[in-house]
C-alpha cells in the first residue's frame, strides 16, 4: 500500500505540484512584462503641456495717464457781480442802480481745460469761462498763468484759450471714429476743486444727440465719473490720446450716476483750427431747412432706416437753390455716403470747406436726379 501511494505521488501528484509551479511563475512573470510595457508606453506618451501664464489684461493705466496728465490744466475763473442790496429783482436792479448805491461780489468758479498747441492754446468748455473778468490757468507741474480767450463758439459749448508759457506739455490727438463702445476711457480733470483726478470706465455709446445740450450735438458716451469741476477736461483713450472734451453729465442730483457726455476731438479739432485761424468757426452750408423721411415712407422708396432728408424750406441765394434743387426733394447721398438724419449725418455739411464741391443724389417724386453743390458759409447764429 505504501509503495502504492509511493508510485502515485511520484507519477501523478508531483508532476501536478511542479505545473502549478510553473504556471504561478509564468503568470507571475507576463504581470511583470505586462507592467514593464506600460510604464514604456507611458513614458512614450507626451507629457501634457500647462499653458504658460498668458498676459493679464491691462491692470494698470498709468503709463497712459503719465502721458495725458501734464497736458491737463486748472481753470480758475472770476466775476465780479454788482447788485443793488435788498433788491433781488434784476428788471428793479436796473431801474435804480442809478439812485441807489451798488455792492460788488467777487463770484469765483472752475474747470478744467486741455492744452493743445505747444503755442499756448488751451480747449475747455464755454460754460467753463463764461462772462468771466478774470481766467488763471493753473499746470500740473505748479505753474500758473492768466489767459486770454481767443475765441468761443456755442454751437459745441467750445472756448479756446492762450497762455503764455513757455515748455507746454502737448496731449496727442485720437481717433473717435475708430473708438468702440466697451472701449477702455480715462477722464482727467479737477472735480470739485479737489486737484486733479483720474477716473476710469468705458465708452457707453457714440453719437449721442437730442439732449439740447448745444446745437452741434454728437456725443461720446461714458460712465468714467465726471463731475463738477470736469468740464472742459480730457477724456483719452487707454494709450493717453484725446478723444473727447468733457462737457456734461446726466445726473438728478448733479452727481456723477455714470451717465457723461464728451464732445468728440474730431470735432474740437475744427473748432480749435477755426478760431485760431479765423477768430471764429467756419462751418459749411448748403441753405435748406430739411428733416428726416418717416420709416414707412423710407421703405416705400427703396431707403435705408434713418436714410433721406426732406427739404422743407430753401433759401433763394443759397447752393442748393443755384444747384436746381427744390421743396420737397428727397437728399439721398452725399458724395457715395448716404444722407442721414441725424445729427451726425448733417456734419459732413458743417465740416466740409466752404467753394468745396459735392455732388448730391436726391429724389423727385419717383424720379432720381443728382446735382452738384458748392458749399458755402453758413451763416453766423
Amino acid at each position: 500500500m505504501a509503495e502504492r501511494l509511493s508510485s502515485l505521488m511520484k507519477d501523478i501528484v508531483w508532476p501536478a505540484l511542479v505545473g502549478v509551479v510553473v504556471a504561478v511563475l509564468y503568470l507571475q512573470q507576463q504581470s511583470i512584462d505586462e507592467l514593464r510595457s506600460g510604464l514604456a508606453a507611458a513614458r512614450a506618451v507626451p507629457q501634457a503641456v500647462v499653458p504658460a501664464q498668458l498676459p493679464a489684461a491691462a491692470a494698470s493705466y498709468a503709463d497712459a495717464v503719465e502721458r495725458a496728465m501734464p497736458a491737463v490744466v486748472n481753470i480758475y475763473t472770476r466775476k465780479v457781480v454788482r447788485r443793488v442790496p435788498l433788491v433781488d429783482n434784476p428788471l428793479l436792479q436796473r431801474l435804480l442802480e442809478r439812485n441807489l448805491p451798488q455792492q460788488e461780489r467777487v463770484e469765483s468758479s472752475l474747470g478744467s481745460g486741455v492744452v493743445v498747441k505747444p503755442e499756448g492754446y488751451v480747449l475747455t468748455n464755454h460754460h467753463v469761462i463764461a462772462d468771466a473778468d478774470e481766467i488763471i490757468v493753473s499746470l500740473h507741474d505748479g505753474r500758473d498763468a492768466p489767459a486770454k480767450l481767443v475765441g468761443i463758439d456755442r454751437e459745441t459749448d467750445l472756448a479756446v484759450l492762450r497762455i503764455n508759457l513757455p515748455d507746454l506739455a502737448v496731449i496727442n490727438f485720437g481717433d473717435p471714429q475708430k473708438a468702440r463702445i466697451g472701449d477702455v476711457v480715462l477722464a482727467i480733470g479737477n472735480p470739485f476743486g479737489v486737484g486733479q483726478t483720474v477716473t476710469q470706465g468705458i465708452i457707453s455709446a457714440a453719437a449721442r444727440y437730442g439732449m439740447e445740450l448745444s446745437i452741434q450735438e454728437n456725443y461720446l458716451q461714458t460712465d468714467a465719473a465726471i463731475n463738477q469741476g470736469n468740464s472742459g477736461g480730457a477724456l483719452v483713450d487707454a494709450n493717453g490720446n484725446l478723444l473727447g472734451i468733457n462737457t456734461a453729465i446726466e445726473s438728478p442730483t448733479g452727481a456723477s450716476v455714470g451717465i457723461g457726455y464728451a464732445l468728440p476731438v474730431d470735432t474740437a479739432r475744427k473748432v480749435l483750427d477755426d478760431i485760431v485761424q479765423f477768430g471764429q468757426v467756419v462751418r459749411g452750408w448748403i441753405g435748406i431747412e430739411s428733416q428726416g423721411v418717416p420709416e414707412y415712407a423710407a421703405r416705400g422708396l427703396g431707403l435705408a432706416k434713418g436714410q433721406g432728408l426732406v427739404i422743407r424750406s430753401i433759401y433763394r441765394e443759397g447752393p442748393a437753390a443755384a444747384a436746381g434743387l427744390e421743396p420737397g426733394d428727397i437728399i439721398t447721398h452725399f458724395g457715395n455716403e448716404p444722407a442721414m438724419a441725424t445729427r451726425a449725418g448733417l456734419k459732413r455739411i458743417a465740416h466740409a470747406q466752404p467753394g468745396e464741391k459735392l455732388e448730391v443724389r436726391y429724389l423727385r417724386g419717383r424720379q432720381s436726379g443728382t446735382a452738384v453743390l458748392t458749399i458755402g458759409v453758413r451763416p453766423v447764429r
